[in-house]
């Protein structure tokens, strides 16, 4: 398996911030909300962990959205829809659709409570299409994500505003910008 530098990886990094700050201008204008996060270790799930980063605009009135970013898998993952991502692949996301809203656990634990999150001006709930080097134009899996500017599981410590379906939870470094 071919290793991937740091030097990549912070490049990428870079240009899903860069790719983050071209929907501010959308933002400005038709009830858009513009955003975009860094958030670097997602995990709490039984196996798996994920680096993610992006942006973009969405309006939760026409569903419209257009948002992408780098993702990379930092732990092998052997459940839900990121299942067979190894430690190190992962290039890339954009998103299939905007979704009103999802339930999710950060754990996946039985005893977890079931949590819920809507799309809103400080929230986006999204499926996205994942991709592997590789893979080409042929997304490697799709899954929920939520990317939130507050806490969206209260019940576990820490700030949890991101989340990757089958992966779990975690802090990330995100501003949402709106028109209203």
């Amino acid at each position: 398996m071919r290793t991937i530098s740091k030097q990549v990886w912070t490049l990428l990094a870079l240009a899903g911030a860069a790719l983050a700050l071209a929907p501010w201008a959308l933002a400005a204008s038709g009830g858009q909300a513009g955003f975009g996060f860094n958030g670097s270790e997602i995990s709490g799930f039984p196996t798996g962990a994920a680096f993610l980063t992006g942006g973009g605009a969405y309006n939760p009135e026409t569903g419209f959205v257009h948002a992408a970013g780098g993702f990379r898998c930092t732990a092998a993952v052997a459940q839900g829809p990121l299942a067979g991502c190894q430690a190190g692949q992962g290039v890339r996301w954009d998103t299939a659709e905007l979704l009103a809203g999802t339930t999710f656990k950060c754990t996946g634990q039985a005893s977890e409570a079931a949590k819920a999150a809507a799309t809103g001006e400080n929230t986006a709930v999204l499926l996205s299409d994942f991709y592997r080097a590789g893979d080409g134009i042929d997304e490697s899996f799709t899954a929920q994500l939520i990317v939130s500017q507050d806490d969206i599981a209260p019940d576990i410590p820490g700030v949890q505003n991101v989340w990757i379906q089958g992966v779990g939870c975690g802090s990330a470094i995100v501003h949402f910008n709106s028109s209203n």
